[in-house]
């Protein structure tokens, strides 16, 4: 017979040790008031300490879904050390914490809606202009071409296209209410 550690298997864990998500989540909310307050006694801070309990909620949650999470003895003790762990890698990684500053944030984007609502505006007002109007404003205001180049593309003197353009315009600001 061999001497030194026996190589015990641990015992195996049957279903019947998995917590469902019910469970979990009944457990979860009796101990939430008493966590919460060990958490704000440990940031300082009750945003802090909200934020870090809903990523301790997720984190246990998600292996409760998964059939994951065993059932644990003292569960509050459990949620304690997740919650630790989490403060811990935050304070490990300050790229992973959100930063104060004081600029603005981007504008969403909204899919391109703003741009295709745009454009529809544009074309509708672009009917209401003769076709010279139109080539005038086109070529002048959307395109950024100097009068005397928007001529030469349209094949007529510079003050045709200008007095064109200018009448459209005027048209343009009376479709608009302007």
């Amino acid at each position: 017979m061999e001497t030194g550690t026996c190589a015990v298997p641990p015992p195996r864990r049957e279903d019947g040790d998995r917590m469902s998500p019910k469970d979990f989540d009944a457990s979860f909310a009796a101990d939430m008031p008493r966590l919460r307050r060990r958490l704000l006694a440990l940031t300082g801070n009750p945003h802090d300490a909200d934020d870090l309990l809903q990523e301790t909620y997720l984190r246990l949650s998600r292996r409760a879904r998964a059939q994951n999470l065993t059932r644990q003895q003292h569960p509050y003790a459990y949620a304690c050390t997740v919650a630790l762990n989490l403060l811990r890698d935050a304070w490990q990684h300050p790229s992973r914490r959100e930063q104060s500053t004081d600029r603005l944030p981007e504008s969403g984007w909204d899919g391109g809606l703003a741009s295709y609502e745009a454009s529809q505006t544009t074309l509708a007002l672009l009917r209401v202009l003769s076709e010279k109007e139109a080539a005038a404003v086109i070529l002048v205001d959307l395109e950024g071409l100097s009068h005397d180049t928007a001529g030469e593309r349209l094949g007529a003197h510079r003050g045709t296209v200008q007095r064109n353009r200018m009448r459209g315009l005027a048209k343009m600001r009376d479709a608009l209410g302007n």
